[in-house]
């Protein structure tokens, strides 16, 4: 059912290519834009930017971050017809056109990056083999702010998840943290191998707390807050899964 429904959808969108971009519509309530933040000492500035029209270098990101959270708490679905730009809101969508081969597909911005220069947009893996990219690894395009029509909106849109039942208890797990006072407790949120992703991801938790993170040997960052108390680690264990990152879990200070 979903994959039929994003196979309509990718073809109406690549069909409706050519079509004039009607009026962009009042601002909708749920948009995240963002504050300004740095990853790799470059500063970023969210904005919302209707004439927004760029050409540049496309890639694409699939299995490794299948099912994580993105930018704005969505699940990442390397299905979807998604994609991860730096500065437009979340979500909002652009045409993008792949100058190497003529096709031109919408697609939802629902995370950050690419954080590479020159870099300007980042496909989910089915877009990138609906635009030809996914072969290459990387092709130059030109990404334009549109304004689609409620059928387009509703073809690209997430897919509708039966709320999770409230926890009635929070585990918390006993893991090694060098230097860590006794009896407090972190919240670990991600690890994540992109290390551009981790750093934007680690300036987005800083309003939540002190952000701790750890280069492990299999080339993950891991990102957690605290140390915390228990009773201040439960309340932002809860502020951050209501931010969408529903696999955030409490560890404590120990020997595994």
């Amino acid at each position: 059912m979903r994959s039929s429904r994003l196979a309509a959808g990718a073809l109406a969108v690549l069909l409706a290519a050519c079509a004039s971009t009607p009026k962009p519509p009042p601002r909708v309530a749920g948009v995240k834009i963002g504050k300004p933040y740095v990853v790799f000492g470059k500063t970023y500035y969210p904005a919302d930017d209707r004439a927004y029209d760029a050409t540049g270098v496309a890639s694409w990101y699939g299995p490794t971050f299948h099912g994580l959270s993105t930018a704005n708490g969505e699940r990442y679905d390397q299905d979807g017809l998604t994609a991860a730009h730096k500065t437009l809101p979340m979500p909002s969508f652009v045409e993008v056109a792949n100058l190497d081969n003529g096709r031109v597909l919408t697609v939802r911005i629902n995370d950050r990056g690419p954080f590479v220069d020159g870099r300007i947009i980042d496909l989910s893996r089915k877009s990138a083999q609906l635009l030809g990219v996914d072969k290459p690894g990387l092709a130059r395009v030109r990404v334009r702010r549109v304004f689609p029509g409620e059928a387009t909106v509703a073809a690209l849109a997430p897919p509708t998840l039966l709320p999770a039942p409230a926890p009635v208890e929070v585990p918390v797990t006993t893991v090694a943290i060098p230097g860590a006072p006794a009896g407090t407790v972190f919240v670990q949120v991600a690890a994540l191998s992109d290390a551009g992703r981790a750093a934007w991801l680690a300036q987005f938790l800083a309003d939540f707390g002190p952000v701790v993170t750890e280069r492990l040997p299999a080339g993950l960052t891991r990102i957690r807050l605290g140390p915390f108390s228990p009773e201040q680690a439960a309340s932002t264990l809860a502020r951050v899964r209501g931010a969408g990152y529903g696999e955030a879990r409490l560890v404590t200070p120990g020997v595994p």
